[in-house]
């Protein structure tokens, strides 16, 4: 509890962090970057390997919003016992 209040007060945007996403799980780096290309390819967007800086924000916004759906998902099923 103490550690996620310190991640509040620091602010996870902070401008020494504000172009990088913190995994909370560093193990799975790999496993969310890999869904992050599947889920473009799907949507049929051209994600880049490396900097993608020039995407639009509405197609960023599209991959994560539909990488939340679909981890949000997999936890639900998770919890069911699926």
């Amino acid at each position: 509890m103490q550690q996620q209040q310190n991640q509040f007060q620091q602010g996870s945007g902070s401008s020494s962090n504000s172009n990088q996403s913190r995994v909370v799980v560093p193990e799975a780096r790999q496993a969310l970057d890999n869904m992050k290309y599947e889920i473009a390819g799907e949507l049929g967007i051209n994600l880049k390997k490396g900097y993608n800086g020039d995407m639009p924000s509405r197609q960023a916004g599209y991959i994560g919003g539909y990488m939340v759906k679909r981890l949000i998902e997999q936890a639900e099923r998770g919890m069911a016992g699926q």
